[in-house]
């Protein structure tokens, strides 16, 4: 089940990011986007949905609506529900919100040391539109038509 996130979800959405981001940290030393978010704010600007497995929040998505597509802004699985089709299932979520709010294309970024995201959005229609440096970190941008 993916619902829109509540305020009782604060600390387990921050959990849940910070354990599927630390990995990044290790890898290049840097505190990547995602944990840097204020999640209290996201939920209470309805930003944040999460999905459920038997009760658990095991993945979440953060989406914003901007004037030429949908931004998805993150999407996380915690490490433990890895595998299962989260990921997809989240993805597919925001494409389908993209598409109901009447967008034409959906775009994200990625990290460049975030290599396995990265073949992840090539595999599901992503392109890559550009490259830039953003809060000292290297992201790739990238867009998908709808």
């Amino acid at each position: 089940m993916i619902r829109l996130a509540r305020a009782a979800d604060v600390t387990t959405v921050t959990a849940l990011v910070n354990e599927a981001y630390s990995i990044y940290v290790v890898r290049n030393g840097k505190i990547p986007g995602p944990m840097r978010d204020d999640y209290a704010r996201l939920i209470s600007e309805q930003r944040v949905h999460v999905l459920e497995d038997s009760g658990e929040v095991v993945g979440l998505v953060v989406l914003f609506p901007a004037q030429d597509a949908m931004l998805l802004d993150n999407v996380a699985v915690t490490p433990r529900a890895q595998g299962r089709g989260f990921g997809l299932q989240l993805m597919r979520f925001a494409e389908a919100q993209a598409r109901a709010r009447g967008f034409a294309a959906i775009r994200l970024y990625t990290q460049d040391v975030m290599v396995e995201n990265l073949a992840l959005y090539t595999r599901l229609g992503f392109v890559e539109t550009h490259r830039a440096e953003q809060l000292g970190l290297n992201r790739i941008h990238m867009a998908k038509a709808l």
